[in-house]
């Protein structure tokens, strides 16, 4: 609608993330810094947060463009599922057929699809965006996928990325070896004034346009309003050129933003005004009683340790479980040691009597062969006179 009005090629403050617009000031670059070397050693978890709209999924998308040929990436944007929902999703998203009945072969998928590219050489990454929102179940099956792995070499290298809230979460009690896992991590903060006024100039220059249509002032309002959030600058710049252009003002000032910030009332602009619109919305109005407070403190407090006792006791039920598995192996190799060697007794006093047989058998024949036995008389022939009678006959 403005474009021409303004000599621009396109709109340059879109919302969606876009990492062609992607402007590298000192903290993005040390965040892009960070996560290349957390991909490319495999040292384990890499870990990225920040604030609503300070452009971690356009620097992640950026990132993806750097690396997409060398390495097979799987990128989970809904974290709202469950732990094995999610597992499901990781094996989709690497194109490989989850058993949803049988959780035992869809890892057992996944670890020869590891196996596979490990051995043709390339590395294997995951990606999961909204991290925050993932319970404490579904944290504990990424974990475990961590231990997916050679002797020497990491299989699966992940990535999360999400919102300050993901932070807190990692520091519950249950969740402590999780965090012992994560070997790099970063914070993205807002910009400063500089930073705003080169990040405004640097998205204008993309599209054919000049960095004075925004005046020094206007950009100071900017500043201030958005906390140095890009996505809330983006929105007030934005509007900002459509009320410019309806006005057939060349040059966006003060009045203008300030008109902006009016009609809008400034919701949604910035981290500060989304921290304050949530509080009125879980808060009455007067504030929480003091009471109140200490009591869902407590509670929470009470929680994090049931908590950290049930991981306690998890620990330990696994524990007697593997030395009730051992134990119960040894014993059953022990019973076949002793059936073994039973057997091969067994064996032994056979061939020994069977020997013994034979040779009381091989005598027993050469004793018969050596008697003469006296032919019983039935079997001798007593016919004497039957010749003499036949001669005196004659």
């Amino acid at each position: 609608m403005y474009e021409k009005f303004y000599g621009l090629s396109e709109k340059p403050f879109r919302i969606v993330p876009n990492p062609n617009f992607l402007y590298l000031t000192a903290k993005h670059q040390n965040a892009l810094t960070t996560l290349e070397y957390g991909v490319s050693e495999g040292i384990g978890f890499t870990l990225l947060t920040g604030d609503i709209g300070t452009g971690k999924t356009t620097l992640i998308r950026y990132l993806l463009n750097e690396i997409e040929a060398t390495m097979d990436i799987a990128v989970i944007f809904n974290t709202n599922v469950s732990a094995d929902q999610l597992l499901n999703l990781i094996l989709q998203e690497f194109e490989l057929t989850p058993d949803r009945d049988n959780k035992a072969r869809t890892l057992d998928t996944l670890y020869q699809f590891l196996i596979k590219r490990f051995a043709a050489g390339r590395k294997v990454l995951l990606i999961i965006d909204e991290a925050q929102n993932l319970s404490l179940d579904a944290l504990e099956e990424v974990r475990m996928l961590s231990n997916l792995q050679s002797d020497e070499h990491l299989l699966l290298n992940i990535m999360l990325v999400g919102q300050p809230e993901l932070r807190i979460k990692l520091q519950q009690p249950g969740l402590t070896q999780f965090s012992q896992r994560i070997a790099v991590n970063y914070h993205l903060t807002g910009l400063d004034r500089e930073e705003t006024d080169h990040y405004i100039g640097s998205r204008l220059a993309k599209v054919g346009g000049r960095p004075e249509i925004f005046s020094q002032k206007a950009v100071d309002r900017i500043h201030q309003a958005a906390a140095g959030i890009p996505r809330a600058i983006n929105q007030i710049c934005d509007a900002a050129l459509v009320y410019g252009f309806a006005d057939g003002q060349k040059i966006i000032d003060t009045e203008i933003i300030e008109q902006v910030l009016a009609d809008r009332g400034e919701m949604g602009l910035t981290g500060a005004t989304l921290a304050e619109a949530s509080q009125a919305i879980t808060e009455p109005a007067g504030g929480v009683p003091q009471e109140v407070r200490q009591r869902l403190q407590g509670l929470e407090e009470t929680v994090a340790r049931l908590q950290a006792k049930l991981v306690l006791l998890n620990d330990a039920v696994e524990k007697k479980i593997d030395q009730y598995r051992d134990d119960t192996s040894q014993r059953f190799q022990e019973l076949l040691i002793q059936e073994r060697k039973r057997s091969d007794s067994l064996l032994s006093g056979y061939s020994k009597l069977n020997q013994k047989y034979w040779a009381l058998q091989w005598l027993r024949d050469k004793d018969r062969k050596k008697a003469k036995p006296v032919p019983a008389a039935e079997e001798v022939d007593l016919d004497f006179g039957g010749a003499g009678e036949e001669e005196g006959t004659e």
